[in-house]
């Protein structure tokens, strides 16, 4: 089974969708070609994005090391990145069989209408296999792994039907998707929280700047393109230890702001292609949904946040914070965690802040940074048992990908940072039983609590046909 998953997972998400895609389609009564063509759009988005997000890597990775070298800023944990902590958590017991079991949730959840999320986001999968395989590994228990992974699996169900609405309302083209990452699901506490907290301090809630204002503003220096040249040039001049040394590096600085401008104006684009991918499964979906279950409240399909960190307002905030949580990495009093390689995974923090910040740079940015500062925390706290994985997982496939440095701790921004995956792991290692009991207390009364909206928007749903019939009539 681990080697089967294994392969499957294997073929990466550029692949696994246009099957996914088109089987998807056919099913929907999609003709053929045309479930090919939009599957096949969403894996070259895929393809896009891991393009985009790999020069990110490659142009921002060498100037951060020798930023790091200059200034002696080494920490304890090395940042191993969010695809080795993939790799990690795929290949366990726990990854062999996250798929299997996490649909079997999921269908069950949906045979008991505690669930509305259809989750196809295969890919991701590997965020359940990871808190499950640190688990594993630090208490020697499968069982108690896959008791961690369900309960993330089915939290982050949950959170993603009770923020589906406001996602659709706030981004165009995404009627009937939600988002059922762990990592985005984690985060949507702080959202609320603090943007309440926000639209209590006077003169805050009518604080209205979003990514189009900040053009009308600012002009060239509110575009994304801009910033990421300056953040580029900025990060660029840091490499530098004299003022000669400068002056011979002009061409690299500006090579880097270039290239960290393109990031930032080539990610929008290359979302582009998943909305057009995702369009006549959405539309196919509601329309069998509406024509074979008309008393039915819609299904959600369940899909990855790559589709919106394009947004203006997510590539904003992201770049201002790649230079603020260097900062906060070193500053802060009692972090070991020094984001470099994981700096590219910060986009997918917002997908699911934005509702709930309606696109605002600073409250959005207020959020970034809270989450960021508790996030590197969570990373140092987690690291021993996320080393001790990487460790056995090293020695059983050779996989340099995971291995870690002489004298280091292991960690990574996604999906360690996440304060679900923190709050799990202590309750499950630390607390044992009871820990497990408030997390099966917790997550029944989501469940309830989530059939009840279910019922409430059924009851709405026929109240409204019922109304409009009356009006035809």
């Amino acid at each position: 089974m681990e080697q089967v998953f294994s392969y499957i997972i294997g073929l990466g998400a550029a692949v696994m969708m246009p099957i996914i895609f088109t089987i998807l389609g056919l099913c929907i009564g999609i003709k053929f070609g045309d479930a090919l063509k939009a599957g096949l759009k969403v894996g070259v988005g895929f393809i896009g994005l891991s393009i985009v997000t790999a020069l990110l890597t490659s142009a921002l990775g060498p100037a951060l090391n020798k930023v790091v070298e200059i200034y002696d800023l080494q920490l304890k944990v090395f940042d191993m990145g969010w695809p080795a902590a993939a790799s990690v958590a795929y290949n366990t017991a726990v990854g062999a069989f996250i798929i299997p079991v996490c649909l079997g949730v999921n269908l069950l959840m949906l045979l008991t209408k505690t669930t509305r999320t259809v989750n196809i986001d295969l890919w991701n999968y590997w965020h359940f296999a990871f808190i499950g395989a640190v688990i594993y590994f630090a208490s020697e228990s499968l069982a108690w792994g896959f008791f961690g992974a369900i309960i993330c699996y089915i939290i982050t169900l949950v959170i993603a039907d009770m923020t589906a609405r406001k996602f659709q309302t706030y981004y165009k083209d995404m009627d009937g998707i939600s988002i059922p990452q762990p990592f985005c699901a984690g985060f949507v506490p702080f959202a609320i929280g603090i943007n309440w907290l926000l639209d209590k301090i006077p003169g805050m809630n009518r604080l209205e700047i979003d990514a189009e204002g900040l053009k009308k503003k600012f002009g060239l220096l509110g575009e994304p393109l801009f910033l990421g040249v300056v953040v580029g040039v900025g990060i660029g001049c840091l490499t530098c230890e004299s003022g000669a040394e400068l002056i011979d590096q002009i061409p690299y600085i500006l090579g880097l702001g270039i290239k960290m401008g393109a990031v930032m104006e080539l990610i929008p684009r290359v979302t582009v292609l998943f909305i057009e991918g995702l369009k006549p499964i959405s539309d196919a979906t509601r329309s069998l949904i509406a024509r074979k279950f008309k008393s039915a409240d819609g299904l959600n399909i369940g899909m990855s946040p790559a589709l919106v960190i394009g947004h203006p307002t997510t590539l904003v905030v992201s770049i201002l914070l790649i230079p603020v949580t260097l900062v906060l990495a070193v500053a802060l009093p009692g972090n070991q965690f020094l984001p470099l390689a994981s700096l590219a995974g910060m986009f997918y923090l917002f997908p699911l802040v934005l509702p709930y910040t309606k696109g605002n740079v600073v409250k959005t940015f207020i959020v970034g940074l809270v989450s960021l500062t508790i996030g590197l925390y969570l990373v140092t706290s987690l690291a021993p048992a996320f080393s001790l994985a990487a460790k056995d997982v090293y020695l059983a496939t050779g996989d340099a990908a995971v291995a870690i440095p002489a004298g280091f701790e292991g960690g990574s921004l996604d999906f360690a940072s996440s304060p679900l995956a923190w709050i799990i792991y202590q309750c499950t290692e630390n607390l044992k039983w009871v820990g497990a009991g408030i997390l099966v207390i917790l997550t029944m009364t989501m469940m309830v609590w989530n059939r009840v909206l279910i019922s409430r928007n059924q009851k709405a749903m026929i109240a409204d046909n019922s109304d409009k019939l009356e009006k035809t009539e």
